[in-house]
């Protein structure tokens, strides 16, 4: 590693570390007011998700039990909010104790991220889980905000029963309908149904009924040959096989000295097969601000913020666990890790042509519709390579590719001379897309 050399800091020390952290953590307000001057628009939409992440340690002021994320039970986490503009690019980000998805303390941290940005009027887009109706009860409280998000299965349902405003009619020639409801007053729904996620739910279904038929006969054949036959012991084994993929509801069971039995409960199947590709975007925006379709896809691109979340806590950085002690060192790592997040978008984006990355992605002609590669996206995958034969790569990749272009120190008696290694094509036009020469030595400008 030469990068300490570099740039005079290989000495450093912990204090000096953490020193420096404290410094840019002072400055995070001005950083986030130049990032949303620069990508957010006043009244706008904006993507904003809460996450958590695992706290190593007793003693972190920020660290509490909550909802986690990361399946991390028996342990304390913080919680931090994100928010970007809509193609992904990180502009916000702030840290919170770990109980923050409270929705007492959701508006709460929606302001502060806001106020970060320096933003007035702000539409932000979030999933179901995380502004909920409970959530949006808060939202309503704060001057300049307004939200879109999507409805959950229990109230699609409530929409569609009784002849409600909600029926199959409606997709009959479309695959988006705007409607209305006295439970959503002030807010427009726009209803959206996806044949292609309706089918691959319906066959998700189908195995999973096929799946637990086949368990619960492996149950019965025990049951028929003597091996099992208390009914409180048969029920117990056949209660964990149809509670096993969640399909409970979907199976009646009968069970007596010595026998089980059973059936579909084709009743229940059906009402869930009813909302299959159904969904509903909620929102307060008014049609003049937002039509119908942009209001789906702007909801749609989440899709680019879970992304981020990725590369955060998986993929490229190294957030989780927390090991700090310290809230303010907390949060100078979280922000670091977002920053390091806007550079690795902007890396992904100038690196396109060397990755598998679709440079050219056909345009929807519905936001409904599941997205699509275009055909030379689709053959670079393929061949792994290219225009001209170039090989291609995973981001990743390209990353650990860099890492063999070392710098040596050639001896010549008692003058040392250095020098790079020769650098490969892949390596040249990696500089060459980001317009920066390889550099022998890394300068601080």
């Amino acid at each position: 590693m030469t990068i300490g050399p570099d740039l005079g800091v290989a000495g450093a020390g912990t204090d000096e570390v953490y020193a420096a952290m404290d410094w840019l953590a002072a400055r995070q307000d001005g950083i986030e007011r130049q990032l949303a001057r620069r990508h957010l628009s006043e009244g706008g939409i904006a993507m904003f998700d809460l996450s958590s992440s695992w706290v190593e340690g007793t003693h972190c002021e920020l660290a509490a039990f909550g909802y986690s994320r990361d399946g991390k039970r028996g342990k304390q986490q913080i919680e931090y909010g994100l928010l970007t503009d809509r193609q992904g690019r990180p502009t916000a980000v702030r840290v919170f104790a770990g109980n923050t998805g409270d929705p007492k303390t959701f508006p709460e941290a929606v302001s502060a991220v806001r106020g970060s940005s320096g933003l007035q009027q702000m539409i932000m887009a979030g999933d179901r889980g995380m502004i909920t109706s409970a959530r949006i009860a808060g939202l309503r409280k704060l001057d300049g905000m307004a939200w879109i998000t999507c409805l959950r299965g229990p109230a699609i349902k409530k929409l569609m029963a009784d002849g409600g405003p909600l029926q199959m009619s409606l997709f009959g020639e479309q695959d988006l309908a705007e409607i209305s409801s006295p439970d959503y007053p002030g807010e427009r729904l726009i209803a959206c149904r996806n044949p292609f996620l309706a089918a691959e739910r319906a066959r998700k279904r189908a195995d999973l009924l096929a799946a637990t038929g086949a368990d619960l006969a492996t149950i019965a054949a025990r049951v028929a040959a003597g091996r099992l036959k208390d009914p409180d012991k048969i029920g117990v084994a056949a209660g964990k096989i149809i509670n096993k993929r969640t399909v409970a509801k979907h199976f009646t069971l009968d069970i007596t000295q010595g026998q089980l039995a059973w059936q579909r409960n084709q009743s229940s199947i059906d009402a869930e097969a009813a909302t299959d590709g159904i969904y509903v975007i909620r929102t307060p925006v008014p049609e003049g601000t937002l039509d119908a379709a942009s209001a789906v896809a702007a909801y749609k691109d989440l899709a680019r913020l879970d992304r981020d979340f990725r590369h955060i806590k998986a993929d490229d950085l190294d957030l989780r666990p927390i090991w700090h002690r310290l809230g303010d060192r907390v949060r100078a790592h979280v922000l670091i890790c977002m920053l390091a997040c806007y550079l690795t978008w902007h890396l992904r984006q100038a690196w396109a042509p060397l990755t598998f990355t679709d440079e050219h992605p056909p345009a929807r002609a519905s936001p409904v519709t599941p997205a699509r590669r275009s055909p030379s996206a689709d053959a670079k995958a393929a061949r792994k390579t290219g225009p001209g034969n170039q090989p291609s790569r995973s981001f990743r990749d390209i990353i650990d590719h860099l890492a063999t272009l070392t710098r040596n120190d050639l001896r010549y008696g008692q003058a040392t001379i250095p020098a790079l290694a020769e650098p490969t094509p892949d390596q040249r036009r990696a500089f060459d897309l980001i317009g920066a020469p390889i550099p022998l030595t890394l300068t601080i400008t």
